[in-house]
């Protein structure tokens, strides 16, 4: 649990004032979850204050690409920062390749569920092949289950929000970049200056793989796009309104506190 000095330090970190009304936000709820890969990565390191140093810069590198994404939607021009250039081309390649529509009203658009309690900011709603829907974008190195926990609370949301037409489903489109080893076509992705490797699996007919890390011939950066979609939410919504129910429980303390539970 998260440990704060006053109610405000509280509301402030985990939720947004609306119409005079605290809400807790979606992404700080989906942290209850359990993330044994993470745990794992903080064992593994050589101290928790490298692993955090690392987890931090990995963050910030994230939130550059969701920010870059961000203002190519919004259409405006800006100077691609080098460190970034491959997974930005990568994702400009993707959108010259697939039909998809983005309002500009709806990007970074605040989300209430006044019937649960709850709010949040989507990335975008698009129109995708001609369907209509959430549209989120992540950094990550694959797709995970706890993002449907996410994206299912915006399309609860939405389905009862007046002000847009009901979405008819929901995308998870990652955006990454990696260097590919030459020899054995292994992957390693040096986010947040951890290069974290990948062998390929199963391994190519015909190709070798290197005996070790040591081994591998790394190609240049290259960025990497692919998008998930999920149609069916309804069964992720009740496993997040669960999910609620435990960060509630966690941290009833400070809700109580702040009024929001009684």
């Amino acid at each position: 649990m998260d440990y704060y000095k006053t109610p405000e330090d509280f509301k402030e970190a985990n939720g947004y004032e609306i119409n005079g009304y605290w809400y807790p936000r979606v992404t700080k709820i989906v942290t209850i979850k359990a993330k044994p890969a993470l745990y794992r990565y903080y064992g593994a390191a050589s101290s928790f204050a490298a692993a955090n140093a690392q987890t931090q810069k990995s963050a910030e590198e994230g939130t550059l690409i969701h920010n870059t994404i961000e203002k190519i939607f919004l259409g405006e021009n800006q100077e691609i920062d080098p460190g970034i250039l491959p997974a930005i081309t990568a994702f400009k390649n993707f959108l010259d390749k697939n039909n998809i529509q983005v309002s500009q009203e709806h990007i970074e658009r605040r989300i209430l569920n006044l019937e649960h309690a709850y709010a949040g900011t989507i990335d975008s709603l698009a129109l995708i092949g001609g369907k209509f829907g959430v549209l989120d974008i992540k950094t990550s190195m694959d797709f995970y289950r706890d993002y449907d926990l996410q994206t299912s609370a915006y399309m609860h949301a939405l389905t009862n929000d007046p002000a847009v037409p009901p979405p008819q489903t929901r995308w998870i489109l990652r955006v990454d970049q990696i260097k590919t080893c030459q020899k054995c076509r292994s992957t390693m992705r040096p986010k947040g200056g951890k290069e974290k490797i990948r062998k390929p699996y199963p391994s190519l007919p015909g190709v070798k793989l290197c005996a070790d890390d040591q081994s591998h011939e790394w190609g240049p950066l290259t960025g990497v796009t692919a998008i998930q979609e999920s149609p069916y939410w309804k069964n992720d919504f009740e496993a997040f309104l669960a999910a609620k129910r435990l960060w509630e429980w966690e941290n009833e303390y400070w809700l109580k506190r702040v009024g929001y539970l009684k």
